[in-house]
């Protein structure tokens, strides 16, 4: 039989031949006929059998031959929900290649891209939308996307789609769809509790089973090392440095496994690249595409890989860690093999893992041939694994957790935490003000510096308790520099300035005001205010004129202004 007995459309015969399809394989001969004539479909069969091509060809030409008359935008009339955006893309590849010369839009959805080329997209109308189910309910909540159209809704990878994981998306998605309407389902594996779910869902469907369920395929040659968790990475160098290894798809249980198999390669002069889902989805779609255009030759990955892909000429599959559910051992070797090429399939069993050997075996029905190598296995005692630390108990009702308003710790610029300094004891010195001594690490803390005494009487008080005298102000000898003189706006002081140099001032340098000063004040109104500066040797000034209001009141300038320059010294 061939695909012309499919009564397939002249577009999609055309496809089809560009692929390389000649004939059907067992799943698609027994499936496009039922969905061409409008049935609900449960589809099981082997990895790499063209399920995708079983429901994409004759979705595609029910929407080509059953075109509506649309006035508006292009409602949504297939829906195809995946567990992967790997999947998601992959699928929505398919779409394009078999339909085109149809005239059908499609389009792809899925979550860790912007979301906004998506609405875009969908703006303009679709008439095929693949999608995960996560990004698909969120655009649902914002309106981009109304289903009360569809026609077509599959499920693939039924039995992911309906686990725990997918289930309550699934739901939500169903409710919103028209109650009449063609579900179908496909997957490779059906456990009973998920077939017996997914007959919820659908209406007098047809079933396909082509093969046994979850069996693997013949051509896949399976064999196992019996190896220790430590050595596994020694015998994993060992097998990739083989000429017979082409390309190879090396799977983990754990995300930080696959960067630590990636880092281990790269010590062996390995290149390889992971994929998992703390990766971006550019990051993911680079290392897919690169593995697959042969750039690199190791792809290190969870199960997120495990699901539908479609990777042409991979020669090896490795099961770094068994998988904990034996479903997942059978797509990941599915992974080679496929449309009948041959391949193989390696696994690494520790101690550990026997168990999770014992479910793979039963579920595929045969015992999995030992192979020997260069690290046995030593190590026959399970792991024991250490209980969690109990929480810490809560607190009773009424009681304060306590808090500390500094931090125990201080941290530098950089975040590294380091202990505080301790305090250093203070000591008192007269006339030094407070002092520390050095710290542990030899630096010098820094000290105030001494303060002027205040003379008895002088009406400023240095003890902070008492209460500043109004006292008129004493001879002072604590001003190092001279102090203008600043009058009140209603009794202006007269001043005279007498300027008189040195016979040793020969006037090729200016001198400093000295140290030396004196200020003599007179408690009675009207009284003159003389000030003399005298410098050695250099110049003395002297100003003449009643007392400035400030100086009654112990005002003192921190910053005096420079006397009036006048004659000889504007020049």
């Amino acid at each position: 039989m061939n695909f012309d007995n499919l009564h397939l459309v002249e577009p999609l015969l055309k496809a089809v031949t560009a692929c390389g399809y000649e004939e059907p394989t067992p799943i698609q001969r027994e499936t496009i006929p039922p969905v061409l004539a409008g049935r609900d479909v449960l589809g099981c069969a082997q990895t790499g059998t063209g399920k995708t091509a079983a429901f994409a060809l004759p979705i595609l030409q029910r929407l080509y031959t059953e075109r509506k008359q649309q006035t508006g935008k292009r409602a949504i009339r297939a829906l195809v929900l995946t567990p992967t955006r790997e999947l998601a893309m992959q699928i929505y590849e398919n779409f394009q290649e078999y339909g085109k010369g149809m005239q059908l839009r499609s389009c792809v959805i899925f979550g860790g891209v912007a979301q906004r080329p998506q609405t875009e997209n969908l703006r303009r109308g679709v008439d095929i939308l693949v999608a995960t189910p996560g990004r698909l309910c969120d655009l649902i909540n914002q309106g981009y996307i109304a289903l009360n159209q569809l026609e077509v809704f599959v499920l693939d990878e039924a039995d992911r789609m309906l686990d725990m994981g997918f289930i309550t998306d699934v739901r939500k998605v169903i409710a919103l769809l028209p109650e009449k309407r063609q579900t179908l389902l496909f997957s490779a594996t059906m456990p009973f509790e998920v077939e017996t779910l997914a007959l919820t869902i659908l209406n007098n469907p047809a079933t396909v089973k082509v093969d046994p369920v979850s069996s693997t395929v013949d051509t896949i040659d399976q064999s196992l090392y019996m190896v220790d968790k430590m050595n596994k990475k020694n015998l994993l160098a060992d097998i990739l440095q083989q000429p017979e290894v082409k390309s190879a798809l090396v799977f983990t249980r754990t995300k930080h496994g696959a960067d630590r198999v990636v880092r281990d390669l790269s010590r062996e002069g390995i290149n390889s690249m992971a994929i998992h889902g703390d990766k971006s989805q550019a990051a993911r779609q680079q290392a897919l595409a690169d593995f697959k255009r042969g750039k690199i030759h190791v792809l290190v990955a969870t199960d997120i890989a495990a699901r539908g892909i479609d990777i042409a000429g991979l020669s090896h599959v490795i099961n770094f860690d068994l998988p904990n559910e034996p479903e997942a051992y059978v797509h990941r070797i599915g992974r080679t093999g496929r449309a009948g090429m041959e391949g193989i399939a390696l696994s690494f069993c520790c101690i550990d893992e026997m168990k999770d050997l014992r479910g793979i075996e039963k579920l595929v029905g045969r015992k999995i041939p030992r192979l020997t190598s260069k690290w046995p296995m030593g190590v026959f005692t399970e792991t024991v694994k250490q209980p969690r630390q109990p929480r810490a108990p809560r607190m009773a009702a009424g009681e304060v957790q306590r808090t500390y308003s500094k931090p125990m710790r201080s941290s530098n610029s950089f975040g590294d935490r380091k202990p505080s300094r301790p305090a250093q004891p203070r000591t008192r010195t007269q006339g030094s003000g407070y002092q520390t001594d050095r710290d542990g690490m030899g630096h010098a803390r820094p000290q105030r510096a001494p303060r002027a005494n205040a003379v008895q009487g002088s009406g400023y008080q240095r003890d902070r308790n008492a209460v500043p005298s109004s006292a008129p102000r004493a001879t002072r000898t604590s001003m190092p520099q001279a102090t203008a003189m600043k009058a009140t706006p209603l009794e202006r002081p007269t001043r005279t300035s007498s300027v008189r140099k040195s016979s040793s001032f020969d006037g090729s340098s200016r001198s400093s005001y000295g140290a030396s000063h004196s200020s003599t004040h007179s408690a009675a109104s009207g009284s003159t205010h003389s000030k003399s500066y005298e410098s050695n040797g250099a110049k003395q000034r002297t100003y003449q004129g009643d007392k400035p209001a400030s100086e009654s009141y112990g005002h003192k300038r921190r910053y005096p202004r420079r006397p009036l320059a006048t004659g000889e010294d504007r020049i």
